[in-house]
């Protein structure tokens, strides 16, 4: 792979640390939490100690006030230790950047160092049984009250759905708004507000230790400082959000390729049949070949797309872009790379098998591959 120019010195230090931590205090107990469906509060707690969450924030708010370089190494870094079940991503880049950019100087300061600390663990509630990519079809509504909103509704497929205590809730604040979207706004619900009651875990497919829930409101009472920027502007907020959004996706599911093909790799030249490695015999190394093309392909993009996001450039196009092809390339090569182990890669034992299947989702949330190439066609004036 091409030597990667993006990173400092400092980056190269933070990135040793990171991976440190992800060793000691997350790889060893994977595992258990896939098992438990959870990871537990206190593994949120000690990154937030040790600096791994938020670290954009101002260093005013508790966090370090860097770029988003080290935000792309913890991505990168827990896709390479298969730590599919500790979103931090979700939590830092997706989730918390929306009190970053919409939230007034006392929601900041309100929630912001929690989030950094890990004693506040988020979740964004968009999604709803009858509402997907299409955000402007949600039916939840927030309805005023005094000085409280009157939030009622379901949401689905919540990340950090169980195990959240503060949750931006997409609502309709305006049922009668015309065109929808414009009566969509972005409502902070915390724990033990009453009236939000959550739903089941969902049993998925993979990302066994990322808790995925339901949320219900019912009569669900918000203060109405809880209010994310204007009303009606909460569709607006999450279009501007989602080129970030999207990068994180495609940063991980491309460092998720690249692991993939190291073990393969390594498997291939290991694994004898016929009296030889399974890497002496040509269909296996034109698999190989072909994969770490695609690789270094998007390895050339998706760089190339961090330097821009950093620089503050317009890349919505080509997050899209990335989002849809490197995590379909990913996908690719998780099935490609379960082939060449054979049986072995039907096993859970083998790390293979649980990259097939929590690679999966990723061309799925964030919006699908289909939606991807809609608003590519869209934007390119098709």
């Amino acid at each position: 792979m091409i030597p990667r120019k993006l990173f400092s010195e400092e980056h190269k230090i933070f990135r040793d640390a990171f991976r440190k931590f992800l060793e000691k205090e997350v790889v060893p107990y994977h595992e258990e939490w896939e098992k438990a469906g959870q990871v537990p509060a206190e593994a949120w707690r000690k990154a937030g100690e040790n600096g791994f969450l938020c670290p954009w924030v101002s260093e005013e708010l508790g966090g370090s006030g860097v770029d988003f370089l080290y935000s792309a190494i913890i991505i990168e870094e827990c896709s390479y230790a298969r730590v599919s079940g500790f979103l931090l991503g979700l939590h830092s880049d997706v989730v918390v950047p929306y009190i970053g950019a919409f939230g007034n100087a006392e929601q900041k300061k309100r929630w912001l160092p929690g989030c950094v600390t890990g004693e506040t663990i988020t979740a964004v509630a968009m999604t709803e049984p009858g509402a997907g990519s299409d955000l402007a079809a949600i039916t939840t509504t927030a309805v005023k009250d005094g000085d409280h909103y009157v939030i009622n509704g379901q949401k689905t497929f919540i990340s950090n759905g169980l195990i959240s205590n503060l949750v931006i809730v997409a609502a309709k604040t305006n049922t009668k708004a015309d065109p929808p979207h414009t009566g969509i706004s972005l409502i902070v619900v915390e724990e033990g507000a009453p009236g939000f009651v959550r739903g089941r875990r969902l049993d998925k497919m993979g990302m066994k230790a990322q808790d995925t829930a339901e949320m219900y409101f019912e009569d669900c009472r918000v203060p109405c400082s809880n209010l994310l920027g204007s009303e009606g502007l909460g569709f607006i907020y999450m279009m501007q959000k989602l080129q970030q959004e999207r990068l994180v996706c495609a940063i991980g599911s491309q460092a998720a390729a690249e692991q993939m093909l190291k073990d393969a790799v390594k498997y291939t030249k290991e694994r004898v049949a016929f009296g030889r490695p399974i890497s002496k015999f040509q269909n296996t190394r034109f698999k190989l070949a072909e994969m770490a093309t695609e690789i270094e392909i998007g390895r050339a993009f998706v760089d190339r797309l961090i330097e821009s996001h950093v620089a503050g450039k317009d890349v919505v196009t080509e997050t899209c872009m990335a989002k849809w092809w490197v995590t379909e390339m990913a996908k690719r090569t998780a099935d490609t790379a379960l082939q060449l182990y054979g049986g072995y890669g039907y096993m859970l034992e083998y790390p293979i098998c649980k990259d097939y299947m929590d690679i999966r989702v990723q061309t799925i949330f964030a919006g699908t591959t289909e939606i991807m190439k809609e608003i590519i066609g869209r934007r390119m004036g098709l």
